[in-house]
């Protein structure tokens, strides 16, 4: 676990900003498994399925990652590794979406009940805060800036496709 912190504490200080996620998922990836291995898998099945739904980030992490890593070492990247990094988030930006609003639903039975992350009055800030209204002002915020937004940037995401694989054609 000491590795895993000094992963997190390389991810906050590097200077590629998509690096902190990923390396985010990697650790809580061996979280889990220590939890599992150390008799405590209740706890694994409960987040099974939501890993399972964020883990389009992770495939887009590994083809952005490879993709720029290529590039840097030889120049250029392959056609084919240049078409996943321009083609896959015709099916990775629609699930990466629907993972974010599904991941905050599913959990939401469970933050109601457990009062989990709730602050209740009286106490000696004289302050309360309810996780689980939190998380539904959230999603009343994210769901209609998703449908006014996404539409936009999936039509420059399918502009940068066609431009950046055009050149690529030309060359």
């Amino acid at each position: 676990m000491r590795i895993c912190l000094i992963r997190l504490i390389e991810g906050v200080t590097s200077p590629l900003t998509s690096r902190l996620p990923c390396t985010g998922f990697q650790v809580l990836y061996l979280a889990l498994k220590t939890l599992v291995e150390s008799g405590h898998e209740h706890v694994y099945h409960a987040v099974e399925k939501p890993l399972l739904l964020a883990q389009s980030a992770a495939v887009l992490e590994i083809i952005r990652y490879s993709f720029f890593g290529t590039k840097e070492a030889l120049g250029s990247a392959p056609s084919g590794l240049m078409w996943l990094r321009y083609s896959t988030f015709l099916l990775l930006y629609p699930t990466g979406i629907t993972s974010e609003v599904g991941l905050i639903y599913i959990a939401m039975p469970y933050v109601k009940e457990s009062e989990k992350y709730c602050v209740r009055m009286p106490n000696k800030w004289n302050f309360s805060f309810d996780y689980f209204y939190a998380a539904i002002l959230v999603l009343g915020i994210y769901v209609p800036g998703m449908i006014y937004r996404s539409p936009h940037m999936y039509t420059y995401m399918l502009g940068q496709r066609k431009k950046a694989l055009s050149k690529s054609k030309r060359e």
